[in-house]
């Protein structure tokens, strides 16, 4: 799920990291050529004679100290003084105070140097003007839109990310990258989540009108939601709508043999909405607490058709109407999403083949674009292949 995705994801990432990286090795470098420029301004004195001047007035200091001690000792001369402790007040050879004095400069020389290092240490973070912002985005906005993202996610996207790291000091450029990408999709995915099992329970019966274009495994999503109902006790009737398509009420019916539960139909080319009209009927009869109506698969361009889907709409007067579209259709999802709730107002999403789905940008997008809750997941052929969304799932498996 989404590998191909999560593998540009992590490279484009990456590069746009190692380019701002890059900028801040140019930044550190401009600022260690301006901390030397400032120590010189303030020394006013070649830096190779800097020792030299240092040693002189060491020793100027050191003459002074002299001067103060021969008063001292004029008036110590004649206080007596023990063999054993003669040695120590002796003087030092000239020879070795020199040595000590140019040792101490030195160490003092190494201390400031050291000292100047330690401040370049700090000169870590870094700030991206807007204008390298907009360059180093242009590579993630192409693998965004090469992985179906819709330009609303697109520009969110981006939005929150030059929040995140345009001209604000920034030490950790791949971590702020990850942490703002994440928080952006989490943002997108962060719908009202609908209980459609404790929703159902609202009502008896609960109909359920389900629609989508053709080759988007509508019919065995219906199966699956159906299996998802009878574990939670929920008596269920299939309605075979479709009437146009050739084997589709066969189809049905082979669901509902392994099922164990009733399909009503008529024959083909029957009117389908006097099909959605029975199927609720029986329902009614016979205490059966959920509806769930095929409908054929029509392209959301199809005047005809989608009309057809109005006129089923105002007979069965549904509680609820799911939209189903593979996820692996791209950003053409979004467009059937709009133009079906158009026509009749749908209630919620489920995607179907995202076990397949490489590029995940359907998955990402189709719920924000559109306002409308994503539901399930399909992930498989069996009747158990049907997983509630998730947000967190879908994060985790773009690696962010």
């Amino acid at each position: 799920m989404f590998g191909l995705f999560k593998k540009k994801l992590k490279d484009v990432v990456d590069s746009f990291s190692n380019k701002a990286e890059e900028e801040a090795e140019k930044q550190t470098e401009e600022s260690k050529k301006e901390e030397i420029k400032e120590e010189h301004k303030e020394e006013k004195k070649p830096r190779r004679f800097l020792g030299l001047f240092k040693i002189k007035e060491k020793k100027e200091e050191i003459k002074e100290e002299k001067a103060e001690e021969k008063s001292v000792e004029e008036k110590v001369e004649e206080i007596p003084v023990e063999e054993e402790y003669a040695e120590e007040i002796k003087e030092e050879p000239e020879e070795e105070k020199e040595l000590e004095i140019k040792e101490e400069v030195v160490k003092e020389e190494k201390k400031e140097k050291t000292s100047f290092f330690e401040k370049l240490k700090g000169i870590t973070k870094i700030k991206i003007s807007e204008e390298k912002f907009e360059k180093l985005f242009e590579d993630l906005k192409i693998i965004l839109l090469e992985n179906n993202v819709a330009y609303e996610v697109i520009d969110k996207i981006k939005e929150d990310l030059k929040m995140d790291i345009v001209n604000i000091p920034i030490s950790n450029v791949r971590k702020t990258i990850q942490e703002s990408l994440r928080k952006s999709i989490e943002d997108v995915l962060s719908f009202k989540k609908i209980n459609l099992i404790e929703k159902a329970k609202e009502k008896k019966p609960f109909v359920i009108l389900f629609l989508g274009v053709n080759g988007a495994g509508k019919t065995t999503t219906i199966a699956k939601l159906c299996s998802l109902f009878l574990k939670n006790n929920l008596k269920c009737v299939l309605v075979a709508a479709d009437t146009f398509r050739a084997a589709s009420i066969q189809q049905l019916e082979e669901h509902a043999k392994k099922l164990g539960v009733n399909v009503i139909k008529h024959d083909y080319n029957a009117d389908p909405a006097a099909v959605a009209f029975d199927g609720i009927k029986h329902a009614e009869a016979r205490n059966i607490d959920i509806v769930l109506i095929d409908t054929a698969g029509r392209q959301h361009s199809n005047t005809n058709l989608m009309d057809e889907l109005r006129k089923i709409n105002r007979v069965a007067k549904p509680d609820f109407k799911i939209f189903i579209g593979e996820s692996i259709t791209g950003n053409d999802i979004i467009e059937q999403v709009k133009q079906f709730n158009e026509a009749v107002e749908i209630d919620g999403i489920i995607l179907s083949k995202l076990d397949v789905d490489d590029k995940g940008g359907a998955a990402i997008s189709v719920s924000y674009v559109t306002g409308k809750p994503i539901l399930y997941y399909g992930i498989g052929q069996n009747y158990s292949d049907l997983e509630e969304f998730d947000k967190g799932k879908i994060l985790n498996n773009l690696g962010i």
